[in-house]
C-alpha cells in the first residue's frame, strides 16, 4: 500500500517546514508528498526545495495562482501512488496520524474513502471561545469524540479522486465540501477514524475571524451551499427586521424591542452553543458566563461576516457564476 499526501500552499513559509517534518518523521511516512504551490510571494518555495535538496521523498509543483481545489488536483494527478492522503499547511498531524488511517485500510478492505480526527488548538480564550462558537460539536463514537469529517485528515483511493472530477478550481472556500458531497453521491464506502488525530489553528482576533468568514459565506453561495448555514442567519434576522417593522408602524414607542430580542437570540445562540461542546470544553458555571461574555459579540461578528460575504457574491458572482457550480446548486450537491 503505497499512500501519496497532496499539500497546497501558498505564501506558508512561517509553517510549511513544520509540516513537512512532521510528515516525514510519522510513525508510518508517506511514500511521496507532492506539495503544490499556487503562487507564494514569500520563501515557501525557498523552504520545499530544500528538503528536496537534501533527498527527502518531496515533490515540488509550481502551479502559479492557483486555489486549494487546483493545488489538491495538481497534486493528486502528480501521485505515484495508488492512495491520496490530504492535508493543509498549517496543520499539525499526530505523529501516528498517517498509520491510524492506512490500518483503517487493512481492517476494512472495501473501504475507499477513511475521514479521520480533528481538533482545534485553542491556546487562548479567544480561540477557546471560537472553537464553542462555530466549529461542529462532537459527538461520542464507540467511547471516542469526534467532530464532523474534513478533508484536511483523510484517506482515499486515488480513483475515488479521479471518478468524482477532483475538487471545483474555482473556490477559495466550500471546495471541500462540495468534493466530499460528490463522494456522497458516487456512492463509495466511507470509514470515520477519529483516532487519526490532526489539530489546526482558529483564527486569533475578531477581525481575523470577520474576515475569514466574509470569504467562507461568498464561497459558499457560489458552491451552493448557503442552505448549510447562511439560511437559518438569514431567516433569524427577516424575523427581526418584520418585528422591528411592524412596531415602527403600530408603536412606535416600542422600536427597542426588535434590539433586546437580539440580544437575547445571540445569548441563547452562546448558551446553546456551550451545551453542545460540554463535552470538549467543561467548565464551572463562572468560566462559561466568561465564555458567555465573548460569545455573543463573537457570534455577531460571524452574522456580520455572512452577510456581507453573501453581500460581496451578489455584487460580484451571482449573474456570473461558473455553470458547473449553478448545476450544482440546482441539483442539492
Amino acid at each position: 500500500m503505497k499512500i501519496t499526501v497532496a499539500v497546497p500552499v501558498r505564501n506558508e513559509a512561517d509553517n510549511i517546514g513544520d509540516l513537512v517534518r512532521r510528515l516525514l518523521t510519522q510513525t508510518r511516512p508517506p511514500d511521496e508528498i507532492v506539495i503544490v504551490d499556487g503562487g507564494s510571494t514569500d520563501s515557501t518555495a525557498d523552504i520545499v526545495t530544500d528538503f528536496i535538496n537534501k533527498g527527502a521523498a518531496v515533490k515540488l509543483i509550481r502551479a502559479g495562482q492557483a486555489l486549494p481545489g487546483r493545488g489538491r488536483n495538481l497534486g493528486a494527478a502528480a501521485a505515484n501512488s495508488e492512495w491520496l492522503a490530504f492535508i493543509d499547511a498549517g496543520i499539525e498531524p499526530a505523529a501516528d496520524w498517517l498509520e491510524i488511517l492506512a490500518s483503517s485500510v487493512d481492517e476494512d478492505n472495501a473501504a475507499d474513502v477513511i475521514y479521520g480526527g480533528c481538533e482545534a488548538i485553542t491556546d487562548s480564550f479567544f480561540t477557546e471561545c471560537a472553537a464553542i462558537a462555530y466549529l461542529f460539536p462532537p459527538v461520542r463514537k464507540e467511547g471516542i469524540i469526534a467532530r464532523r469529517r474534513f478533508i484536511a485528515s483523510s484517506l482515499m483511493k486515488k480513483s475515488v479522486w479521479l471518478s468524482v472530477g477532483g475538487f471545483p478550481e474555482d473556490l477559495r472556500s466550500a471546495e471541500d465540501h462540495v468534493f466530499m458531497n460528490r463522494i456522497d453521491s458516487a456512492g463509495f464506502k466511507q470509514v470515520y477514524e477519529p483516532r487519526a488525530i490532526v489539530r489546526w489553528h482558529l483564527r486569533p482576533t475578531f477581525g481575523t475571524t470577520f474576515a475569514r468568514f466574509v470569504v467562507y459565506a461568498r464561497n459558499n453561495l457560489r458552491a451552493g451551499l448557503w442552505r448549510d448555514w447562511q439560511a437559518r442567519i438569514f431567516l433569524r434576522y427577516f424575523v427581526l427586521v418584520a418585528i422591528a417593522a411592524v412596531l415602527l408602524v403600530l408603536a412606535p414607542t416600542l422600536v427597542w424591542v426588535p434590539l433586546a430580542l437580539w440580544l437575547l437570540m445571540l445569548m441563547l445562540r452562546g448558551l446553546v452553543a456551550i451545551r453542545r461542546n460540554r463535552i470538549t470544553y467543561p467548565a464551572k458555571l463562572g468560566r462559561n458566563l466568561k465564555r458567555l461574555m465573548l460569545l455573543i459579540p463573537l457570534i455577531a461578528t460571524i452574522d456580520a461576516a455572512a452577510f456581507l460575504g453573501s453581500i460581496h457574491w451578489l455584487c460580484m458572482d451571482w449573474r456570473r457564476r461558473p455553470r458547473s457550480i449553478a448545476l450544482e446548486a440546482d441539483n442539492g450537491a
